[in-house]
Formats: C-alpha cells, structure tokens, sequence
C-alpha cells in the first residue's frame, strides 16, 4: 500500500484536535523524560516475505522513499474495553503531532519482533505488557518531503486492565482512552488527525478481524 501525506495536514490535525485533547487533560498524566531513540539505532532490514537481508540506521531507513524495514505497530485495551492514543511528540521527523495508537517502533538488530513490543510499551507508554500477535502488513507512504515509512509491520493487541500509562514525554505529547466506536467516529469526521498506519491497521482490525479483537477486549475486561 502506497500513499503521499503532506506537512499540511499536520497544522490541519492540530486545529481539529484541541477540544479532544483539552477534554481529556483535565488531570495532569503522570509522565517522565526519558530518551529511548537515536536515529542511528540500527534497524533491521526485510526482504517481502519479512527475511532478514540486513541492516540499516533509523534515519537512512526513512529518507526519500524509504528501504523495506522490519516494524512494530501495538493497540492497547483498557479494563473498560477502550483503546489507548497518543500524540506524537513535536520533535518527531514524521508526523510530529499526530494521534496514534498505543506505541509503534522498530526491532533493533537482533531483536525479536515480541521483544520489541515489550520493550517499546514500556519505553513509551510505561506498561508491561503481554502483546497477542494479530497480522502482518507492508505499506509505504511519504510525509511530505521529510521522508517516508516504508515498512513490513506486524500489527499486536495487548490488555492493560486497571494499570495506568505513565508516558515517556520525549516520545509521547498527550495520551487519551477512547471506545473503538468513538474512534471510527473520529476517524471518520477528522481523518488528517491520525497517522496513515493507525487508519489502515485499525481498519482491518474492526473488518476482518473484528470478532478476534473483540474476543481479546471481552477477555481483558472480564466480560463474558
């Protein structure tokens, strides 16, 4: 999957989410700054089928189109079944300040795909977690002229229950729970407010994975 997203849908997203992210402020959300990145971290470079053919630094992975790169997409559920956004830190070098789902990153070389959900969840969002794999997918798309995400991503759920996020705030601006139907509902009347992956995975997991998710939600809730 192929797509171009320009910088001017990130001014465009902010305007459209304020009433969001103030409603969902009133408290101030514990947090600490930590910094887990570097654009020289090496990543790990893919063939089609998700072979390892490589490696390559973080920044040279998403400049002009991108080179196929193995990443990591996870949606967290809460106790009350909602779905864990966050905003993306301003510094960010593709799509600064858009909402996302829970975390989404990058096995470094010679990490396992697992791992690194693990350890990104608890990077970023300050959760240990225990992610279920759901699907596989290659996509590429282009931030304007800032670069590309040209990734083989391996999208996991994972259940929360009454734990609450502690944010890493070098990674993560603002966080909010959502029910999946707000979500669709946002997507739909604010789509440039989201990143381009969150929109294609969330799409495929209330389509034809839905009954699955929805299982893994009733499980995590206690709902039968």
């Amino acid at each position: 999957m192929t797509a171009t997203e320009g910088d001017e849908q990130g001014v465009g997203a902010a305007a459209r989410t304020v009433a969001a992210t103030e409603s969902a402020s009133e408290a101030e959300p514990p947090s600490r700054l930590e910094v887990v990145s570097s654009d020289s971290e090496p990543l790990i470079l893919v063939d089609q089928e998700d072979r390892e053919i490589g490696s390559l630094d973080k920044a040279a992975c998403h400049n002009g189109e991108g080179v196929l790169h193995r990443a990591i997409s996870l949606f967290v559920f809460n106790a009350q079944g909602e779905t864990l956004l966050q905003r993306r830190h301003a510094g960010k070098r593709l799509w600064p300040g858009y909402w996302s789902n829970g975390c989404c990153s990058h096995p470094r070389r010679g990490e396992a795909t697992t791992d690194a959900v693990r350890r990104r969840a608890q990077e970023e969002l300050g959760l240990a977690v225990a992610p279920r794999f759901v699907f596989k997918f290659q996509y590429r798309v282009a931030f304007g002229g800032r670069g590309s995400e040209f990734e083989l991503c391996s999208v996991f759920v994972c259940n929360s229950g009454e734990d609450t996020p502690c944010v890493n705030a070098t990674e993560v601006s603002e966080w909010r729970w959502v029910s999946p139907v707000e979500l669709d509902r946002e997507l739909e009347n604010s789509p440039g407010a989201f990143t381009p992956w969150l929109k294609m995975e969330w799409r495929r997991l209330r389509g034809e994975f839905r009954e699955w998710v929805e299982d893994h939600r009733r499980r995590g809730s206690g709902v039968s």
